[in-house]
């Protein structure tokens, strides 16, 4: 890999070298090294479009790293992985995409990822998204994750964009059985002509099913951000979605709630905030010596951490 490679790889999944656990490290279109362990495999799918990643049932306390790094300008690929995380399993993943763009031709990776959870399995995902480069060329993602678990499982998912990306149009479903929970924290920042959009949609399909979404983000200069909430109760369940964000500068935030219940015992809670830095919150930092800039991005910082 070459430097810059190196470098979007330590912020998108935090390695310096090769992890311990399973792993498969992508750049510029091909997997260049992969790693499996005694529990978790991670075999190439036969038409090439992506890996499976297969935990085996009580697997404890493992980690999977499937980072994906583009330096190339004007690559464009859609990859397909699908993770089987065991019955009894507890495993932590982590994914992510960085995109170098120095050329005039835009460079897109798109991310189909499918989760089978199964029953009484817990795992964590986290993924980060970074762009970079001074090129015409915009840095575009769009990431679509498939949940799916049952009975007594949970998936805690964390998703971070914090700067760089021009375009990206962000998809999670999930659909959850019987004492299943899912979880997610979002957060997101855009700046200058940048645009994203945030799409969540959840089924409670099984009873004591539950979900918490969480997003919190920051428009700047005169990007625009969609984010888009659809529960839906069909027994009973408990949902809950909250959209806090910043809005500064020329920027527009939409948000798009919408709750569905098909049982008298499903209880389904959207709240959405929007505003502005509030001016005394600068002023006390400046007290502190800040400049009114350093203030605001101390501000941030907080708000998104």
């Amino acid at each position: 890999m070459d430097t810059i490679q190196r470098k979007l790889l330590e912020e998108v999944a935090g390695l310096h070298e090769i992890p311990e656990g399973a792993y498969n490290i992508r750049a510029n279109g091909e997997s260049i090294d992969r790693g499996s362990t005694e529990h978790i495999e991670i075999i190439s799918k036969e038409d090439g479009s992506g890996i499976d990643i297969i935990i085996q049932p009580g697997t404890k306390h493992e980690s999977v790293h499937i980072p994906v790094v583009l330096s190339q300008s004007g690559l464009s690929e859609a990859v397909y992985n699908d993770f089987y995380i065991g019955e009894g399993s507890d495993v932590v993943i982590i994914a992510g995409c960085g995109i170098h763009n120095g050329g005039d031709t835009d460079s897109r990776h798109e991310g189909i990822h499918r989760f089978f959870v199964e029953k009484n399995a817990r795992v964590k995902y986290v993924e980060k998204h970074v762009g970079s480069g001074d090129g015409l060329g915009k840095r575009i993602m769009n990431p679509q994750t498939a949940v799916h678990i049952d009975e007594g499982g949970y998936m805690e998912m964390e998703s971070v964009q914090i700067k760089g990306v021009d375009s990206t149009n962000r998809l999670t479903t999930a659909e959850l059985k019987a004492g299943a929970t899912f979880i997610v924290v979002e957060r997101l920042m855009t700046h200058g002509g940048q645009n994203a959009v945030s799409t969540f949609e959840v089924e409670l399909n099984g009873e004591g099913s539950g979900t918490h979404i969480t997003s919190r983000s920051v428009a700047k200069d005169k990007s625009t951000q969609l984010f888009v909430s659809k529960m839906t109760g069909n027994t009973a369940c408990n949902g809950h979605t909250e959209c806090d964000a910043i809005i500064m500068d020329d920027a527009a935030i939409r948000a798009v709630p919408e709750i569905s219940a098909a049982c008298t015992d499903a209880s389904l809670i959207h709240e959405a905030a929007i505003g502005k830095i509030a001016g005394e919150q600068i002023m006390k930092l400046m007290t502190l010596g800040l400049t009114e800039k350093e203030a605001e991005e101390e501000i941030i910082n907080g708000f998104l951490r």
